[in-house]
């Protein structure tokens, strides 16, 4: 088995492309009663920092403020052989400063309409009322896996 993994691994730029046309991540924080909370969350990138933003009294909230540790899941592929992902474990760091979730706003924002220019300052201001409610994630790896069943060529 050891063979295969160090075989479908994706190599650190080869990561880095994927985490950078990804649309929609997965975040698991640890729950009060023990479960995982598991949600979809749009994201930027900054440098090997995943930036996320969300409401300041939202449950995953919550969860990183009692334990900040927790895994991000970035995957694609409808079958075996198309299975392509990457799993990071790490912590949240919970950022409340209004001027920093505006900017994250902005930055989320543009990559999920396809651009990484940040909407004009007219727009970031709209946003600005969103920003007075929400928080900035930002979330730094410490372990990383990763895989691509395309790199098998069909032999399992």
């Amino acid at each position: 088995m050891a063979l295969k993994r160090a075989l479908i691994k994706l190599t650190p730029e080869e990561q880095a492309e994927f985490l950078c046309r990804g649309h929609t991540i997965y975040l698991a924080s640890n729950g009060e009663d023990g479960y995982p909370h598991l949600i979809a969350m749009w994201y930027a990138l900054e440098g090997e920092t995943i930036l996320m933003t969300t409401f300041r009294k939202s449950q995953k909230v919550k969860n990183l403020r009692r334990d900040p540790r927790c895994a991000l899941l970035l995957e694609e592929g409808a079958t075996y052989e198309k299975l392509k992902g990457v799993f990071l474990r790490g912590e949240c760091e919970i950022i409340e400063d209004e001027e920093t979730t505006l900017a994250t706003l902005g930055k989320v924002g543009a990559r999920a309409a396809g651009s990484d220019v940040p909407p004009p300052r007219e727009a970031m201001e709209g946003m600005r009322g969103q920003a007075r409610k929400r928080v900035t994630l930002v979330f730094r790896a410490t372990k990383t896996r990763s895989w691509d069943h395309g790199k098998l060529g069909g032999v399992y």
